[in-house]
């Protein structure tokens, strides 16, 4: 949801270019892109572009509407500056420039063609080293991380964007909370490292850190975007939704377009609503948008439509794996067809390799499945309950166990359930189900796994960590297994229970 935005101030360009006609100042362009009026001075510039003039304080018209057009997102206006300036001048570093659009662009193959003819210099392997992660270039990657420099500011900030881009946001806090100790005069960063928290579902902590940044820049809206997604997550998309008033009312009154990233943002607070209207027109310049999109697809039963948006998509993140399974999953189910269900199984098995621990990610993505027939798909239902185990709520994942009709596959989302609580130590779902495999199999695993389990509960009982209540259950399922060392377990439970005053179970 969240990317950068730029921040333009002040007022429309036009009330600087047209007034009374003895009015001889010039515009002050300058002023206006350290203000970050990007707008403005697009439009100052683009007439001398038109007039075929020289602004008398600019070296070069090209490079500086270059300049703000990649810094307001309008990348494909940046490049056909960047062709028109290569053509006049054939200076090698606009290949670098080049680059930085298409990678912003999403077009990672053209970005790494542009940056190998560019200079070699810092800037070129900040590049690289960007590029050789999307495009999975591990050994480039490696060479290029050897190449950071632990004193330059900008190769840090280049390292604390990979660390981000990979999940690792703790470690990007760290280089931009370092930045900040030796030089408080980089402000911005406290945007950053709220967007950490944020990313962290550190919710409360971001917005205290972005709204001290508002105190000074009340008018950000990059900050009152980023407090924005905060509020959506902690309270409504509705006052969410609020937040972003004054950044509409700057884009009306200056009648400048509205901002992709707000308009993909409107959609989402609003849960979809004009999705179909405003989310096509942002997939090229918004990666989210196309996600996004597919979700609604999804959540509106929208099989085809959702997989024709994702089938050519390279997933490179946890969510674009989680949701490219997801899509295949419902389009195995819907047209019976084995490979889409093959491929969902990979896409899965990949994400649970290569991002584990996203899973707070994967159950968003799954729950946007409305359609009972997908819902009730083995492979749906066990990555939904692994999502629901490592997020912490394993009796969610046994109600998906009790929906389901007797089945191998039943049998197979116990052993799944049985065995990942057991792994993250919520041994009491997790006994529940080696209970039930006991019951259907003798195999003598599940009576290793059960008395595990129970084990663990009465540990967790005796510490204070599980409700003394469950004691019952325990003796109930260990009562249920003919094993003849289930006796030990049960005097022990029954010794411990009448020493604290508890009724023996």
């Amino acid at each position: 949801m969240y990317k950068r935005l730029s921040r333009p101030k002040g007022l429309p360009i036009r009330s600087s270019i047209v007034g009374k006609k003895s009015e001889t100042q010039e515009p002050d362009v300058l002023s206006m892109i350290q203000q970050r009026d990007f707008s403005g001075a697009i439009a100052v510039l683009e007439f001398y572009k038109k007039m075929g003039k020289e602004h008398p304080k600019l070296r070069s018209n090209l490079s500086w509407l270059a300049y703000c057009c990649f810094h307001l997102g309008e990348y494909h206006k940046a490049l056909d500056c960047l062709t028109e300036l290569y053509e006049q001048t054939k200076d090698p570093f606009i290949h670098l420039h080049n680059a930085c659009c298409f990678y912003f662009i999403g077009d990672y193959e053209d970005a790494y063609s542009e940056a190998m003819q560019g200079p070699n210099c810092a800037l070129q392997n900040r590049i690289l080293f960007h590029l050789a992660d999307k495009l999975q270039k591990e050994k480039l990657m490696n060479d290029c991380h050897k190449k950071i420099n632990e004193s330059n500011i900008e190769d840090q900030l280049s390292l604390a964007a990979m660390h981000y881009s990979r999940n690792q946001f703790q470690l990007a806090v760290n280089i931009y909370k370092n930045i900040l100790l030796d030089d408080s005069s980089f402000e911005a960063l406290h945007v950053y490292v709220a967007m950490c928290y944020y990313k962290l579902d550190f919710f409360d902590i971001s917005l205290e850190v972005i709204n001290g940044y508002l105190q000074k820049y009340p008018e950000s809206p990059i900050a009152l975007n980023l407090k924005a997604c905060n509020i959506s997550k902690t309270y409504s998309g509705k006052k969410a939704e609020s937040i972003l008033q004054p950044i509409l009312e700057l884009q009306h009154v200056s009648h400048t377009p509205e901002n992709y990233l707000i308009k993909h943002n409107l959609v989402v607070f609003r849960n979809g609503e004009n999705a179909l209207a405003q989310l096509p027109a942002l997939i090229n310049d918004l990666p989210e948008a196309r996600l996004n999109l597919v979700i609604y697809h999804l959540r509106n039963g929208d099989v085809d439509e959702a997989y024709d948006l994702i089938k050519d998509l390279e997933p490179v993140k946890a969510n674009e794996y989680i949701l490219k399974a997801v899509v295949n999953a419902c389009k195995g189910q819907a047209h019976d067809s084995r490979e889409h269900l093959k491929n969902a199984e990979h896409y899965f098995q990949l994400v649970a390799h290569a991002y584990a621990g996203n899973y707070k990610e994967a159950e968003k993505i799954l729950q946007a499945v409305q359609e009972d027939d997908y819902r009730r798909d083995y492979i749906f239902n066990s990555w939904m309950a692994r999502c629901y185990i490592m997020n912490g709520k394993p009796e969610l994942a046994w109600e998906l166990y009790l929906k389901m009709e007797t089945s191998i596959d039943a049998m197979n989302l116990l052993q799944l359930i049985a065995n990942d609580c057991y792994k993250i130590g919520s041994f009491y779902y997790s006994a529940k189900a080696f209970d039930v495999l006991e019951r259907l199999d003798s195999n003598p695993e599940y009576w290793e796994g059960k008395r595990g389990a129970c084990i663990g509960v009465f540990q967790q009982i005796v510490i204070g960590k599980e409700p003394s209540e469950t004691l019952r259950d325990i003796v109930h399922m260990l009562k249920n297994s003919s094993r003849e060392e289930k006796n030990i377990i049960l005097q022990i439970i029954a010794k411990w229970a009448h020493e604290n005053n508890l009724i023996s179970p």
